[in-house]
């Protein structure tokens, strides 16, 4: 895929859109954008105008560095107000051979059969598991031949308001949507390979106000979940704790913020409401005020990974993606919380001429949403606007669509001519006009034998 590609990434702390294009394997950006949240929380739009202001102000940055004018883009949702649902589908295969328009179909019914709720929009419809007659786990049915198949699909929907909501601000922002995808999703793309993605894996986006997880097992993600918490809880913490100004806390968390054992010393803070004196506040202090809240929110993934019922199937582990990754020290502690899942931090790869501000795994979901629009997606999937995505170039021309255009186009070539039998004394007009039309054909076709049996007709009639 040769086109630039704009992704936008509307997080609850940044905006961030990227311009690039998918070159050899490779994303090669052409120019990104960063900008503030405004009128975000939670991952949901709390102010359409600021919103949009800062998505604005994003695109803009990242046009003007690529020097690539595009309206339309493919942007992230949070997976705040998202839910899932198991749903299958089974469709018989009457030419006995499986097409595109064989496993659309399966796909449709499976959403059809899907109890989706009337305040939910779906956002992605994904197949985990195919099987075609007694067969089961079957990787890629197109061209099997088979009289049966069944799919089995995990379906992410999220709240009509929310997304409704998200749509308007990104309108406001003068662009068009061509995709939404659960950032979640996203990130996955953009720190996996399909070799975890066979065996296995987790992966986790901690955000700054949310986090969101999800589980690739086989073909699809089989799982995902939402946290509602973030670094920005650190921060928060640090904030109140110390009576300092969140802008100090924020610093404090970033140059000082780790989970291993720290050196003694102590820091000097200002103080909420006091402009001259500074507090002396000891390193440990901080260093246990950041442990306490990261504990927490992997205890809560750890028990959202136990609750997906997918743990003993994660042989790639679990891969931890997002900004509170930088917070020196937590990978220890999520692989100490969880012994027996191997864990690691994960970032994107396959990047070509990205500068530093991107080079890091906060802008995992961004890279992926370029990944997702290149076709990497989970091959027959159904987006949002129900349509099936996937690589194939082909359709076998023994559908049955393209059956019936076949017998459609015989019985023009060859027309069946029905002689009704006349009353006696009476002729059938209509047998008359039928036969004095073809008898009126060009001579050249006196070796057709439909022809000749007209002109004999014609004689005796």
């Amino acid at each position: 895929m040769n086109r630039p590609i704009l992704a936008i990434d509307i997080g609850s702390t940044k905006i961030c859109a990227i311009i690039g294009e998918m070159k050899n394997g490779y994303i090669e950006i052409a120019g990104h954008g960063l900008s503030k949240s405004q009128g975000i929380k939670k991952g949901a739009i709390s102010n359409i105008e600021l919103a949009s202001n800062s998505i604005k102000e994003a695109v803009d940055d990242a046009k003007r560095v690529a020097g690539i004018n595009l309206t339309q883009a493919i942007i992230s949702i949070s997976g705040a107000y998202v839910k899932s649902l198991k749903s299958s589908g089974v469709v018989n295969i009457p030419n006995h051979e499986i097409s595109i328009n064989e496993i659309n179909r399966v796909m449709q019914t499976a959403l059809y059969n899907a109890n989706i709720p009337n305040e939910f929009e779906v956002l992605h419809v994904l197949p985990y598991k195919f099987k075609i007659d007694e067969q089961d786990f079957i990787e890629d049915p197109n061209g099997m031949n088979a009289s049966r198949m069944e799919v089995d699909t995990h379906i992410i929907m999220t709240s009509k308001s929310n997304l409704g909501n998200l749509k308007k601000a990104v309108h406001a922002a003068g662009i068009d949507i061509s995709k939404v995808v659960l950032s979640g999703y996203a990130s996955s793309l953009a720190v996996t390979s399909d070799d975890d993605k066979d065996r296995g894996v987790a992966v986790v986006d901690l955000g700054g106000q949310t986090s969101n997880l999800v589980i690739h097992f086989g073909n699809s993600i089989q799982y995902n979940d939402y946290l509602g918490v973030g670094s920005n809880h650190i921060t928060n913490d640090l904030s109140i704790a110390l009576h300092t100004p969140l802008e100090c806390a924020e610093d404090l968390k970033i140059a000082k913020g780790s989970l291993l054992e720290t050196e003694p010393g102590e820091v000097r803070l200002a103080i909420i409401g006091d402009d001259i004196n500074l507090n002396a506040v000891s390193l440990d202090i901080v260093h246990n005020i950041i442990y306490s809240r990261m504990e927490e929110t992997l205890s809560i993934l750890a028990n959202s990974i136990q609750k997906s019922g997918l743990k003993e199937k994660l042989g790639a582990g679990l891969i931890l993606t997002g900004g509170m990754t930088h917070i020196e020290g937590t990978r220890e502690l999520a692989q100490a919380l969880m012994p027996n899942i191997p864990v690691r931090i994960g970032k994107p790869t396959k990047i070509t001429n990205i500068s530093k501000d991107l080079d890091s795994a906060e802008f995992s979901t961004v890279i992926g949403l370029i990944h997702y629009e290149s076709g990497e997606h989970t091959e027959y999937e159904l987006d949002g606007s129900k349509t099936m995505l996937h690589s194939k170039e082909y359709r076998p021309k023994d559908s049955l669509k393209d059956i019936a255009s076949i017998q459609d186009i015989n019985s023009i070539s060859k027309p069946k001519i029905s002689v009704s039998t006349p009353s006696f004394g009476e002729e059938s007009k209509e047998s008359n006009d039928l036969f004095k039309d073809l008898s009126q054909e060009p001579k050249n076709n006196q070796n057709n034998p439909l022809q000749n049996f007209v002109q004999w007709a014609s004689k005796i009639f």
